[in-house]
């Protein structure tokens, strides 16, 4: 162990990047409207449907930046 007490890799700075899709999902004002429709789907659906890709990628990006070698 080169001085890790609980074996973090030194990238716990990565873990913080799971907080941005989570307060974009609660943050429920910012998107509480129908307008700006995209292809007829309200802006409140596709913007929740927006950020599940966006988590998705996120979470792989903390996932590669922490994987242990």
């Amino acid at each position: 162990m080169s001085g890790d007490q609980n074996g973090s890799s030194g990238r716990s700075w990565a873990y913080w990047l799971l907080i941005i899709p989570f307060i974009a999902t609660l943050w429920v004002p910012f998107y509480n409207s129908v307008e700006p429709m995209w292809q007829g789907i309200p802006y409140f659906y596709w913007y929740q449907f927006l950020w599940i890709l966006i988590s998705a990628g996120i979470t792989a990006l903390v996932y590669f930046l922490t994987e242990r070698q």
